[in-house]
């Protein structure tokens, strides 16, 4: 069998052999599951390759299960037992016999808990404040993957939830970030490269780039995963993905002359490039290259006069 990346892994192993098995020792309560994999892992955003395979990298899928009220301790322990039976090996990888640091990614899982451990609720309903303080990433890894069957739905409507933030919560985040980008982009970085300081000029490069890439995803709507995945992440979406390149650049090269100056056209070309998503989604009626007023126009576009109120800063961390 030729190799794999992890989800289509997952998914081959369950349609071989996950749900025959379940519909014929479990006809009772095919119907109140949901099979699928999501959660932790590069295999669950399509982001392993053959590095990835060093660990933790196994066939599986999670069996996702309601509450107690509808499948008891007893089936659920049934389930294991039998998800535990499968084929030791497929697709010339063999499955871990312990589970890894941090708990079993695949198996039998309650979605309650899988959805409180990711987002910090049972079922994908969240306060303002548990939008404002859950990581992006973790809200990532409750929606990424693949569900393979849902017939009870549960999952499903729970993942709809978590899928995206709301209107004004993004807002709130991206006036946040827009300010920092200009802040340590368009004011520090200079200035350091003025005072001698070429360490601290590249923090504030660290900074412009974390902000801006922030940015980038809130505008294409969609959360930033962890950072080791972000630049991957950021070359998919559909807007500004190029930017990614000039990220990439401005870490990986140092601060001087003549590099100093083409990391401050860089930042410049980066703010413009984000000025005009945010002119084209009508989320700014400032007319002009200053991050920073793009910033507070941003945060007057929200809706609640509460959340408007807020601190600029007070979403992102």
């Amino acid at each position: 069998m030729k190799s794999m990346q992890g989800l289509e892994l997952a998914r081959a192993f369950y349609t071989e052999y996950g749900e025959p098995m379940l519909r014929a020792q479990f006809p009772q309560l095919f119907d109140k599951l949901a099979v699928g994999l999501c959660g932790s892992g590069s295999e669950c955003f399509g982001f392993d390759d053959e590095v990835s395979r060093d660990h933790d990298f196994e066939p599986g899928f999670c069996i996702f299960l309601p509450g107690e009220d509808v499948i008891d301790r007893r089936d659920a322990f049934q389930l294991e037992r039998a998800y535990a039976k499968l084929p030791r090996e497929y697709g010339g990888l063999r499955r871990a016999l312990v589970q890894p640091v941090g708990g079993s990614r695949h198996g039998v899982l309650r979605t309650a808990e899988f959805f409180t451990e990711k987002a910090g609720t049972p079922d994908g309903v969240l306060t303002l404040e548990q939008w404002f303080r859950t990581p992006e990433y973790a809200l990532a890894e409750a929606v990424n993957g693949e569900i393979f069957d849902d017939p009870y739905g549960e999952v499903t409507a729970i993942r709809a939830r978590l899928s995206a933030m709301p209107r004004d919560v993004r807002l709130k985040k991206l006036a946040g970030n827009l300010l920092l980008m200009a802040q340590s982009g368009q004011y520090n970085f200079a200035r350091c490269l003025a005072h001698g300081e070429k360490a601290a000029a590249q923090l504030a490069v660290c900074a412009f780039v974390q902000h801006c890439m922030a940015a980038v995803f809130l505008l294409s709507e969609r959360y930033m995963p962890f950072y080791k995945w972000s630049f991957r992440a950021m070359r998919a979406l559909p807007r500004l993905a190029a930017l990614a390149d000039t990220m990439e650049c401005l870490l990986t090269n140092d601060n001087d002359a003549p590099m100093d100056a083409v990391k401050q056209e860089l930042i410049e070309d980066a703010a413009s490039a984000v000025i005009g998503e945010l002119q084209r989604q009508a989320l700014t009626e400032a007319i002009c290259t200053d991050l920073e007023k793009h910033a507070y126009s941003v945060n007057d576009r929200i809706d609640s006069v509460d959340v408007r109120n807020l601190h600029i800063l007070y979403a992102v961390g």
